[in-house]
């Protein structure tokens, strides 16, 4: 090719960045301190001030519908922070009332709800199950006493005693018409009798006829006055049982009394509990005898007492004896029964039965007047949950009944327990996402959880916050009970978090990451005998967790290396460019090159993306596609039309592809095959561009950068290889130690460019050119190239075009 195109192009050295410029180092003689053991903890979140403030705000307001959403990015420390905000507010409010639920002897069905002060509800049910305990042998002591006994004996004597001076008053009388009463095991029966002596059949058949029929008379009208007579014995055995049963009460009265003494004593400043007890006395005196007997087989005297007296029970639904100031609950499985709670069921006979002792607090229970703590994501995956909780918070009351019984599905009968009043806050924990989708998607959602408090994931990296995040350290490592770090470690852990957070002049506060490496690299000092964690051990727990999550990089690597996946570090080559992509896989991620190739040819104007086509392109990607295509469009052809049709494809790509890194890449690929100016194979390269050819800032560039040098470090670094980032990338730097060092021998390079110009003359050695006021680019310039390249398309197709419409109109003219 002329003009020494396939000669070894000259770099632009003034483009390559300095080894300094690779990486904001953290120097450890500017921290003022020997280790963290010397380091005070952080007070409060550090960097947190917006979301804490945001807290504090929703957790004073009063007014409903002021319930609090923290949102952020997981490991952000949202919710220590937001527990101990929590707890510091809660302490300071007084504690809410225990909750119960007792019997209703009016509704069965209808568990009433007993509101004690805080730890009274403990005690009553304490002092309910000692007096149940002690019902059962006071009932029977009662009820078996030498006076009770002789008071039925006698009422039951005298009772008799009527019933046979009434029967020997009835014989006595029908002896004078010559009858006798009898009693046979069939009844009573009259009889005639002569001299007191009842006849035979044969003598009452051989009277006379008229005798026979005079005595039959009379055996009916002694009958009758028999019947009346047997009609009011069951008036007299029932006066006999209503006395009985006033002997009873009368002599339980003294024994309830008694033991309910201490109970209505301990209790009589609450009305509820005298209420609840009168009802349980009532119970006792009118069913207090049913209770005797002997207990079913293999049922022990407690399980006995517990059953026959379950009705005067009290179930703690919530207790807050313990409590100090507000509750403040986190429920990790928040689905619809352990939130708004539950009726239990148990086996009997074969049939599922319930009672008032079965039911079960919610998490909405334990948490009403103070403190709710959700994961939204867990809350939602459960069913009727989410609708629950709303209703609840609309509402003020929760209502305990099934999810069929809400959705009015079900006709089994059930308990339906009184309703609890509910005055709480409710801090639901999750993603921006699902603020955002919950706030767009939900109308309730605005109108119950007005307070965003929105959890930032780094902060600046200042001096002064290097030293706080120095105790953030010195804070996670206590939490762990980890040993301390020296100023190195801390300085490396400085390095790191600007690492995660991607930016060289920003501190990641994800403290869970930074955790992880702690603890890590506790465990290595320990090994190596060491009594403070140093930078060493910091820099293998990094390596170590980069190795551990490091075997599919290793395998695309491999593939690189072997030949399968064709990636070229050394040579020249038209319309080929090695691109680099970021794959993160379980949290880790990892960058390798990948083959960008462009062709061109005649056509309309039109840039085929084929991973578009084929459905592999995202719509990002496909926005920096269309991007490139305007570019092109407005610098070379702003006055003919853009004769040509170009494809671009990532060769070897088999997954989608999203994202717009890799459409500087696309452009120069395309820009090189349209001037058949080689570009440098040793060379990757990443960023995105605008309509006017300006490269703009991408992510993962650190993970690019390693991914390329590590491959090139695998064939062996000779000092041509290197990566063209864009210059707004520079401050996201925080590459390893080795490309720095590789970078400061000069056995590797990293560009910097702000235009696709710059990046052009990087990647081809050649001057992009600038066009002089009449817009034409200078001579042996790759603009000037590309520019002639396309003009030339453009008369090729106008030729192409005039020649086809000739043909036609002269058969046109023919036809007429």
């Amino acid at each position: 090719m002329a003009d020494g195109i396939d000669r070894a192009p000259e770099f632009a050295p003034s483009r390559a960045l300095a080894p300094a410029r690779l990486r904001t180092c953290c120097n450890p003689a500017s921290l003022p301190f020997s280790s963290t053991a010397e380091l005070a903890d952080v007070p409060g979140g550090l960097g947190q001030a917006r979301a804490e403030e945001a807290l504090r705000f929703g957790l004073a307001m009063k007014h409903p519908g002021y319930h609090v959403f923290v949102l952020g990015g997981a490991g952000t420390g949202r919710h220590a922070t937001a527990r101990r905000l929590l707890r510091e507010v809660a302490v300071t409010r007084a504690t809410p009332p225990d909750l119960c639920y007792v019997h209703d002897f009016d509704k069965p069905l209808a568990p009433r709800l007993l509101t004690l002060p805080a730890g009274r509800g403990r005690a009553l049910h304490a002092q309910m199950q000692t007096f149940i305990r002690e019902l059962r042998p006071a009932i029977e002591a009662a009820l078996d006493s030498e006076t009770h006994s002789k008071r039925v004996e006698a009422l039951q004597e005298t009772h008799e005693n009527r019933e046979e001076s009434a029967l020997r008053e009835l014989g006595q009388a029908c002896a004078a018409d010559g009858l006798s009463l009898l009693r046979t095991p069939q009844g009573f029966v009259f009889a005639p009798s002569r001299n007191g002596q009842t006849l035979s059949p044969e003598e009452f058949d051989a009277l006379p006829e008229d005798d026979r029929k005079a005595c039959e008379v009379l055996v009916d009208i002694w009958s009758d006055r028999l019947t009346d007579l047997l009609m009011q014995l069951p008036d007299w055995r029932q006066a006999l049982h209503e006395a009985i049963a006033r002997a009873e009460r009368d002599a339980l009265a003294p024994t309830v009394t008694h033991l309910m003494r201490g109970l209505r004593e301990q209790f009589a400043d609450l009305p509820a509990v005298g209420d609840f007890l009168d009802a349980i006395c009532a119970d006792l005196l009118d069913k207090g005898t049913i209770w005797r007997g002997a207990s079913e087989e293999g049922e022990s005297e407690d399980e006995e007492d517990g059953s026959r007296f379950q009705r005067y029970q009290v179930n703690l639904l919530v207790d807050h004896a313990d409590t100090e100031g507000a509750p403040v609950v986190s429920e990790d499985n928040p689905g619809f029964g352990n939130l708004i709670g539950r009726i239990e069921h148990i086996a009997q006979m074969g049939m599922a039965v319930t009672n008032f002792t079965l039911i079960r607090a919610g998490a909405l229970h334990r948490a009403s007047g103070g403190y709710l703590v959700l994961d939204v994501e867990r809350l939602l995956s459960h069913p009727f949950a989410w609708e629950a909780l709303k209703r609840v918070l609309r509402s003020g009351e929760i209502r305990i009944e099934p999810p069929t019984e809400a959705q009015g599905w079900s006709s089994t009968l059930t308990l339906d327990p009184a309703p609890v009043s509910c005055d709480l806050k409710v801090v639901l924990i999750g993603d921006r996402e699902m603020f955002y989708l919950l706030n767009e998607n939900d109308p309730d959602f605005p109108e119950l959880f007005k307070v965003a408090a929105d959890f930032d994931e780094d902060l600046p990296r200042t001096a002064d916050n290097e030293l706080h995040f120095a105790g953030l350290l010195a804070k996670l490592a206590r939490l762990s009970a980890l040993q301390a770090l020296d100023r190195g470690a801390v300085a490396r852990l400085i390095e790191h978090a600007s690492r995660l957070a991607e930016d060289g002049g920003r501190l990641s506060l994800c403290t869970r990451q930074l955790a992880d490496v702690m603890r890590e690299a506790d465990l290595l000092a320990r090994q190596a005998g060491r009594a403070q964690i140093g930078r060493a051990e910091i820099d293998r727990a990094v390596a170590a967790r980069n190795r551990r999550f490091g075997r599919y990089a290793e395998q695309v690597r491999e593939s690189m290396l072997e030949g399968t996946t064709l990636i070229a570090t050394e040579g020249l080559q038209a319309g080929q460019i090695n691109g680099l992509v970021v794959v993160e896989l379980g949290g880790e991620r990892f960058g390798h090159p990948m083959r960008i190739t462009a062709t061109v040819r005649m056509g309309e104007g039109d840039v085929v993306d084929i991973e578009r086509e084929t459905e592999l392109g995202g719509a990002i990607h496909s926005k920096g596609v269309l991007i490139l295509s305007a570019f092109l469009a407005s610098r070379y052809a702003r006055h003919q039309p853009l004769s040509l049709s170009a494809s671009l494809v990532f060769e070897q790509s088999y997954a989608p592809v999203e994202g717009d890194s890799a459409s500087l890449a696309e452009l120069c690929a395309l820009l090189s095959t349209l001037a058949e100016v080689p570009i440098r194979q040793s060379l990757a390269i990443t960023g995105s561009i605008n309509q006017f050819g300006g490269v703009q800032a991408i992510g993962g560039v650190n993970e690019k950068i390693e991914g390329f040098f590590d491959l090139c470090a695998a064939r062996g670094l000779t000092g041509e290889q290197g990566v063209v980032i864009p210059t707004a990338c520079i401050r996201h730097l925080m590459l390893r130690d080795d490309v720095i060092e590789a970078v400061e021998a000069g056995r590797f390079a990293v560009y910097a460019v702000a235009t696709v110009d710059e990046a052009m003359e990087v990647l081809t050695g050649l001057p992009a050119g600038v066009a002089d006021a009449k817009g034409i680019m200078p001579r042996n310039t790759l603009n000037h190239r590309v520019a002639t390249a396309l003009a030339d398309m453009t008369a090729a197709r106008h030729a192409w075009s005039e020649g086809h419409e000739r043909p036609r109109r002269r058969g046109r003219r023919h036809e007429h």
